[in-house]
């Protein structure tokens, strides 16, 4: 099989910014393509990174993509270039999900169409050595696509629910008076409700991008890395439980004031830099068992 712009059959391997020399006006080409097919998409999304602050960590993800693969670049100067066709049908595989994305007016697979594509391209043009270093930054592109509501609602109602169930186990056993109903939290003065906001989703979605960030700059095997980015859900998980205890106990003290306003925002603000915070630690404990 002939790979346009890069080598064909037979030839000797080239370095990838030898193939990039030969192959850039295809490349180039490619890019426009992709502009012209995916510029309303990429706008959309855009929109709902500024005005959702649930995907606001959108405009981060691909910057760090690209930061990425610049720390990567000498690695990527030198690596032999070795089209797989496998790639090709990957690509093709992009091409449905966008057809069946715009058929269906589904928005994430429309989305992720984009990252698909261009992971299959990269494979069928400049092969595995190559996509070996650019896989990790082209597929944490991913993280930058919103999540469909009907998953965002399905996994934040179980979370509101345990989120609710251990808080005021832990506010019961400081001796905190409060009853609970549901997602509800009644208190001598003031009932307060669990919302979706306070599920740890939120929270979860914006570390998950930060723990893979974390884990593609710093640790070192597979298997740390995973283990850095999983973390991101009990961190999320717990540091959230201790926003909604903290904000139960205060408003018993302080009245409805504790939990709205200045200070709910203050207290949110807190409570996602020491879920920062305990991702570090983890990394700094992960390292020592890197190779």
């Amino acid at each position: 099989m002939e790979h346009v712009g890069t080598i064909s059959r037979g030839e000797p391997p080239l370095a990838l910014q030898d193939a990039l020399r030969r192959s850039w006006p295809w490349l180039l080409a490619l890019l426009l393509i992709l502009g012209l097919v995916f510029q309303d998409i990429v706008a959309a999304m855009v929109r709902v990174w500024a005005d959702d602050e649930n995907n606001s960590h959108g405009f981060l993800v691909p910057l760090v993509s690209l930061y990425l693969i610049a720390t990567r670049r000498d690695r990527l100067a030198t690596a032999q270039v070795t089209p797989c066709a496998w790639g090709l049908w990957i690509s093709v595989l992009g091409v449905v999900m966008l057809l069946a994305g715009w058929v269906s007016t589904e928005f994430f697979t429309m989305r992720a169409s984009l990252v698909v594509i261009l992971y299959g391209t990269v494979l069928y043009w400049y092969g595995w050595e190559v996509m070996r270093l650019l896989g990790g930054p082209l597929l944490y592109l991913l993280l930058m696509i919103p999540v469909p509501a009907v998953v965002y609602d399905a996994l934040a109602m179980p979370l509101r629910g345990f989120v609710t169930m251990v808080s005021v186990w832990i506010m019961k056993s400081l001796g905190v008076l409060v009853l609970r109903e549901g997602n509800v939290m009644l208190f001598p003065n003031i009932t307060l409700e669990v919302v979706n906001a306070c599920s740890g989703l939120r929270s979860l979605t914006s570390l998950l991008a930060l723990a893979v960030a974390f884990a593609l700059l710093f640790q070192k095997s597979a298997v740390t890395r995973w283990i850095l980015a999983l973390l991101a859900l009990p961190i999320a998980v717990i540091t959230n439980i201790g926003r909604v205890v903290a904000t139960g106990v205060l408003s018993q003290y302080f009245g409805a004031a504790a939990a709205e306003g200045f200070f709910h925002e203050f207290a949110g603000m807190v409570i996602f830099i020491t879920a920062l915070a305990l991702l570090f630690a983890a990394h700094l404990v992960l390292r020592r068992f890197d190779s």
